[in-house]
């Protein structure tokens, strides 16, 4: 009797063994960035695009267990310190603002459970979102893209915030 050889049989992946690979059981020595952001900088200002980038950060936050920090910058115009009485209807409508934002972010992060620290500074918004990321060593910032026309020629706070080269920079459409 003779035996005919057969064909091997066909590869099925729902049968194959699974192949898994890690290192090894010893821990690694902790470097700073490698196993996703710790902490998230988020600029807002009031717009549509800052609120939405506070919201993509803190999105991103709870999925990676990171800490988010929200920064407003109350940044009043020149001219209107030089305007007698401008100046402190202008200082009280920013410090509205900001009590406005803190609320309804600490409200929302408190929803998805996220750490947050929400900060007030007053200056250059680009020069105090980058002083506070160095402050709490961020791992990453949010900034939603600016609208104003004029920032395609000058150069927009996230243009310059990526110029800068320190951290990832997420601009929010």
């Amino acid at each position: 009797m003779t035996v005919e050889p057969t064909d091997p049989p066909a590869y099925d992946p729902s049968r194959a063994e699974p192949q898994r690979y890690s290192p090894a059981d010893a821990p690694s020595p902790f470097e700073r960035g490698t196993d996703g952001p710790k902490v998230v900088l988020a600029g807002v200002d009031g717009t549509v695009t800052s609120m939405r980038a506070v919201a993509y950060a803190a999105g991103l936050a709870r999925r990676q267990g990171s800490q988010l920090v929200v920064v407003f910058v109350a940044a009043p115009p020149v001219l209107a310190s030089l305007t007698p009485g401008v100046g402190g209807q202008v200082q009280d409508a920013l410090e509205e603002l900001a009590a406005e934002l803190r609320a309804e972010i600490g409200s929302a992060a408190e929803e998805l459970g996220v750490p947050l620290t929400f900060l007030g500074r007053r200056g250059e918004p680009y020069a105090e979102l980058r002083t506070v990321a160095d402050e709490v060593r961020a791992d990453m910032v949010v900034v939603g893209a600016s609208t104003q026309a004029g920032h395609r020629l000058v150069g927009s706070i996230a243009a310059r915030l990526v110029k800068s080269g320190h951290w990832p920079v997420v601009v929010v459409p």
